[in-house]
């Protein structure tokens, strides 16, 4: 198994050397939300030679995530999302720590996570709250913080841009969450989004989606349109930032 692992990444090692990929496996991420964009992250990280990977999300795999989610198929709709994921994950490289939390990140649950310990923290969470509260606490570690903007209503992959946080133009998202946070703590330091300016009407009928976890929470879930392209291109790019970042770090 050992051979195995070593010639996975015999393409990555050409591009970017040993030392690097050795820099890779020893830094730790943790991704909160591993839906529509943290589930194309985590992937494309295990698949780049990153080995230390936390992935917290408490949903179950729900049939109108297939359309988008890496790891929803008609197989594993009812699954946990992190266990559906891990399970492809170690599929791919078994020799990889791939922690996986089954749990909401909020204010009450935040010390839990122990954010201290990683390199980089990755933001993929829908709840406005909870992502207002995760920016303010993750911009105030050593972490290297990237967050995604929303990624429903668009098509075009060639709108899709990143930006330090206040210069985010044209996605509701960003200006809802620059409007609460500015009436708070702002963020410890600058971060860089992925985000789009492109914004779509839903054609479709709309209707509430209620799964096990807003049942729990006793809470509706209103549906945007999202078609996958979008959500793994900012899934991708998070994790190509990642990369990116830690390659700049070796060669200086």
């Amino acid at each position: 198994m050992e051979k195995i692992t070593e010639r996975i990444f015999h393409r990555s090692e050409l591009l970017l050397g040993k030392e690097m990929m050795e820099k890779l496996a020893q830094k730790k991420v943790i991704i909160f939300g591993i839906g529509g964009v943290g589930s194309w992250c985590a992937e494309s990280l295990i698949r780049s030679g990153i080995k230390n990977l936390t992935m917290v999300d408490s949903d179950v795999v729900c049939v109108t995530n297939v359309n988008r989610q890496l790891h929803a198929t008609t197989k594993t709709v009812g699954m946990s999302k992190i266990e559906a994921l891990k399970e492809r994950l170690l599929d791919i490289n078994p020799d990889t720590n791939i922690c996986g939390i089954q749990k909401v990140y909020n204010a009450d649950s935040n010390d839990e996570f122990e954010l201290e310990k990683y390199d980089y923290i990755i933001d993929a969470i829908d709840s406005l709250s909870s992502k207002i509260h995760l920016i303010r606490k993750a911009t105030r570690t050593n972490a290297v913080f990237f967050s995604s903007m929303g990624a429903a209503l668009k098509i075009d992959p060639t709108r899709i841009k990143v930006a330090e946080f206040w210069k985010v133009r044209g996605c509701p998202l960003g200006s809802a969450i620059r409007k609460r946070i500015k009436r708070g703590d702002l963020p410890g330091k600058k971060f860089m989004c992925v985000y789009s300016d492109e914004l779509l009407e839903n054609k479709g009928e709309s209707f509430h989606e209620q799964d096990e976890s807003h049942q729990a929470n006793n809470k509706k879930a209103s549906m945007n349109g999202t078609v996958s392209h979008i959500t793994a291109i900012f899934g991708l790019t998070i994790a190509g930032l990642i990369i990116q970042s830690i390659y700049n770090e070796n060669v200086k």
